[in-house]
């Protein structure tokens, strides 16, 4: 489970309801289970910055992703130097050339990226581009809508060995297990953590749902605990 801070998003309004900072936030995903801690740091639509993505690095030993829209390689050496671990890369804003450069930047950095997409032809050019992690947005940017069948649909074209996480849309530990049996290796959430107050019991109702795991070795579906 990646936790996310957020302070705000087009689609859902304020949702910093607690007030907490992001390190005190980030401490208590981390406490509550999660594997690692998303930062939002785009300032013109979700009031972040790279300021809050150093509170969260500050206090958390887990990884941090920095999650913005990664449209120039500066931004990924940023990333790298405000302590982020992993940066997201969104398909759609990227041509093949940029995409494919990001991808491999990050490679050489020893430097994760997360890159999202929203359909299968989307999916396709993450995975010519060598994309190591697939994150899939269950958001429809047109209507803000989420579905996770977009991402129940999609797994099944993303080869076992790259990590596959669902984004967007995950409200309940039904709708964890749902994604889990589809394949899906973790889940991103943002909204629903942030508006129960970004504490510790919320992240840990949602985290530990077992999983199916495809066995990379028959094809087979096999069971295995996230």
């Amino acid at each position: 489970m990646i936790g996310e801070f957020k302070r705000r998003s087009p689609s859902a309004g304020a949702m910093d309801v607690s007030g907490a900072g992001p390190g005190t936030v980030a401490g208590a995903y981390a406490k509550g289970g999660a594997a690692a801690v998303s930062v939002l740091t785009d300032a013109e639509h979700f009031g972040g910055s790279l300021d809050d993505l150093r509170a969260a690095r500050s206090v958390v030993e887990i990884p941090v992703l920095r999650k913005d829209f990664v449209v120039d390689e500066t931004q990924i050496w940023e990333a790298r130097a405000a302590g982020a671990d992993a940066v997201l890369l969104i398909v759609r804003i990227l041509d093949g050339a940029r995409l494919g450069g990001f991808v491999d930047l990050c490679r050489e950095l020893r430097f994760s990226s997360l890159v999202e997409v929203h359909d299968e032809s989307e999916l396709g050019r993450a995975l010519a581009a060598g994309a190591p992690i697939i994150g899939i947005n269950n958001r429809d940017l047109t209507t803000f809508r989420t579905d996770l069948s977009v991402s129940v649909g999609l797994a099944p074209g993303v080869p076992a060995e790259r990590v596959l996480v669902a984004e967007s849309g995950i409200r309940s530990r039904e709708d964890v297990a749902r994604l889990g049996a589809a394949g899906v290796d973790a889940i991103l959430v943002g909204e629903t953590l942030m508006r129960s107050g970004g504490g510790t019991a919320s992240v840990a109702a949602l985290a530990g749902v077992p999983k199916r795991d495809r066995d990379r070795d028959t094809g087979h579906w096999r069971a295995s605990a996230c």
